[in-house]
């Protein structure tokens, strides 16, 4: 997942039981129009901070914590308190990567940004990979060293306990990855698509998507992605497996008013 809020291409068709399908309102905003605030706010709570001195249930705005994601989130990109609440947080002159917001509020300045692509499964067959392996703690520095250098998008030390992550050894020696990050209820987004450079074009990265997948649909939710919308290869290749553009978002880096230096997350 990259940071900001584009234009929907088309509702999302998915229909499974559990979730939310048609058009957003502006009373009734689709869940995957700000998946990363759902998740903070529900599955993903325990890996959540808030302002000081507010309760969860009061705060507008959250981040991941910072070993676990680059990520934060508002409530309502619309409404002043979140931005507010998101000040405090970050502090003066502090950096905040958001997805959802298209431009922030007098006084936050953009310093970063990507357009991207949002995709939902609506015809993906999803079936376990034999030969994949589930990936841990112990894990995290080879995983860290094949994002590295294949560069999915980010990934922290401690992003590996957000959810399931499978990868493919080839002499002892981790080749490719998939897995689980942002969880709104009712989806899942796969995330950390990668293979390395010298073993491509042999259908890993495929395999690992349908086996994430799987897991995903066992629990009875619907598995989604972000892409960068410059990755047009990525983007054909998962129309071509079963995943249908949603919508186009724009995913920025912010830095809240104030004098502070900081650096991105």
């Amino acid at each position: 997942m990259s940071a900001g809020e584009g234009t929907a291409t088309h509702p999302a068709t998915t229909t499974r039981p559990g979730t939310t399908s048609g058009p957003a309102t502006p009373t009734a905003p689709h869940v995957l129009d700000n998946p990363a605030w759902a998740s903070l706010s529900g599955a993903h709570s325990a890996f959540a901070e808030h302002p000081g001195g507010l309760r969860p249930d009061a705060s507008r705005a959250a981040r991941y914590d910072r070993d676990v994601s680059p990520f934060a989130a508002l409530a309502d990109p619309a409404d002043p308190r979140s931005w507010a609440d998101l000040a405090a947080l970050v502090g003066g002159g502090g950096i905040a990567s958001l997805a959802g917001v298209l431009t922030p509020p007098e006084g936050w300045e953009t310093v970063g940004v990507i357009e991207g692509v949002q995709l939902v499964d609506t015809s993906l067959r999803a079936e376990p990979a034999p030969e994949s392996v589930r990936l841990g703690p112990s894990d995290v520095p080879e995983v860290l060293a094949l994002i590295g250098l294949t560069k999915p998008g980010p990934f922290l030390p401690r992003t590996v306990e957000l959810g399931t992550y499978l990868g493919i050894r080839h002499g002892g020696r981790l080749i490719a990855m998939a897995g689980e990050q942002l969880h709104p209820p009712g989806w899942t987004e796969i995330s950390a698509v990668c293979t390395h450079p010298g073993h491509r074009g042999r259908g890993l990265a495929t395999r690992l998507v349908r086996a994430v997948a799987a897991g995903i649909r066992e629990r009875g939710e619907v598995p989604f992605l972000h892409t960068s919308a410059a990755n047009t290869g990525a983007i054909r290749l998962y129309e071509s497996i079963g995943f249908t553009l949603r919508r186009r978002p724009f995913f920025l880096a912010v830095r809240a008013p104030g004098n502070k230096p900081a650096k991105l997350p």
